[in-house]
């Protein structure tokens, strides 16, 4: 059974998303490990849409969590009506150049495909739709 969480997308909210995340999870006996790597996931993709999905205005952002039986799994939803961004055509960094080489930014979503199995995004009905999923 899905949850869902609704908020203003903006930074003050992200204790919310997280305790609401961390809630579900542990509700459903989440190895530890995975609520870790799961929630670097939720705070990077949350704060993503805080910073930039509404540049000139105040707007939502869903946050939607649900348990799959067969693979055992958890997938988790954001939604929001912000500017159109797929995070994941933005090429990975070169973590093999050292840090003062690197261009700036870019380092969050590589750290969530780390973390996460499936990744994935589309924008539909006037919403971003990003997906991730861990397997459990």
């Amino acid at each position: 059974m899905m949850k869902e969480l609704v908020v203003q997308a903006a930074l003050a909210n992200f204790t919310r998303v997280r305790d609401f995340i961390d809630e579900q999870l542990e509700g459903h006996g989440c190895p530890m490990k995975h609520q870790l790597q799961i929630a670097v996931a939720v705070e990077e993709l949350f704060v993503n849409i805080a910073n930039y999905a509404y540049p000139k205005e105040n707007g939502d952002a869903s946050v939607s969590i649900d348990f799959e039986e067969s693979p055992k799994a958890v997938r988790i939803v954001f939604k929001d009506h912000g500017i159109p961004y797929n995070p994941l055509e933005k090429a990975d960094p070169d973590v093999t150049l050292p840090a003062h080489k690197r261009k700036i930014g870019g380092l969050g979503i590589f750290m969530v495909k780390k973390v996460m199995d499936e990744l994935s995004y589309e924008y539909k009905d006037g919403q971003n739709i990003m997906t991730i999923r861990k397997y459990l």
